[in-house]
């Protein structure tokens, strides 16, 4: 099992920066699939970034490519989520996943962590 909390997010203006956090634990995540996942008020959960095994492939969605980052620190146990140029439109609860690499889906979920994004 592997259980994931992540931490870090806020209230920010419009244009700033916010960095979240995921710390693993119950097993390293060396061998995981990392995502990150937002759901904003009404609408359902939407992809945002995922970052493979090794930490040598990423992947984004549209909406926030080249504002934000994905990486991974396995000695830590840590994913994390580095998001720029902040709209309010990316005002949501993000979460984090992992997913084996066997699996077709991601099988772990953290909480969640609301950040808010002001005009």
């Amino acid at each position: 099992q592997v259980q994931l909390a992540e931490s870090g997010g806020g209230l920010v203006q419009a244009g700033g920066s916010v960095r979240l956090s995921c710390v693993a634990s119950g097993r390293t995540l060396s061998s995981y699939r990392l995502g990150w996942f937002r759901q904003a008020p009404g609408k359902e959960r939407e992809f945002v970034a995922q970052i493979s095994w090794s930490g040598g492939s990423t992947y984004y969605a549209d909406s926030v490519k080249g504002r934000f980052t994905i990486s991974r620190d396995d000695a830590k146990s840590t994913v994390y989520l580095q998001m720029n140029s902040l709209k309010p439109e990316d005002t949501a609860v993000y979460s984090c996943a992992a997913r084996g690499t066997l699996a077709t889906t991601y099988g772990y979920w953290g909480q969640g962590t609301q950040d808010t994004v002001s005009s």
